[in-house]
């Protein structure tokens, strides 16, 4: 398989940790400048983001709000992939994810990080 222009962020992080929430939607929004595609992946934690409204709260010192990154991505064609069992383990329902983000398991996620160039995990 030969890897895309494609970086993949995987995203571990929420309100707990701001600045690691925030950077991998920095370093996305990159990518897309740079015409390079970008899927940032939620997980642990991370799933957090994609929870409406809950983005409006998060505010790492130094970079632009989460919500305005997290809408520039998605605007830009960015993909915001949502693990199905850690939104199930805190009781989130699909229903309550933001517009634009797509929920998905393991096999889905490994095959976009193994299309990619390169992967960061924050």
């Amino acid at each position: 398989m030969e890897a895309e222009d494609k970086i993949v962020l995987v995203a571990t992080h929420a309100g707990e940790d701001p600045e690691r929430a925030t950077l991998p939607f920095v370093m996305a929004n990159a990518a897309l400048v740079m015409d390079t595609k970008a899927v940032v992946a939620l997980q642990g934690s991370g799933v957090w983001l994609a929870k409406k409204g809950y983005a409006e709260h998060v505010f790492a010192a130094g970079l632009p709000p989460l919500k305005d990154l997290m809408k520039s991505f998605l605007d830009a064609g960015g993909r915001l992939l949502v693990c199905i069992p850690c939104i199930k383990e805190r009781k989130i329902a699909e229903a309550d994810l933001i517009e634009g983000s797509e929920t998905t398991a393991a096999a889905n996620l490994l095959s976009e990080i193994l299309s990619a160039k390169a992967s960061l995990t924050y």
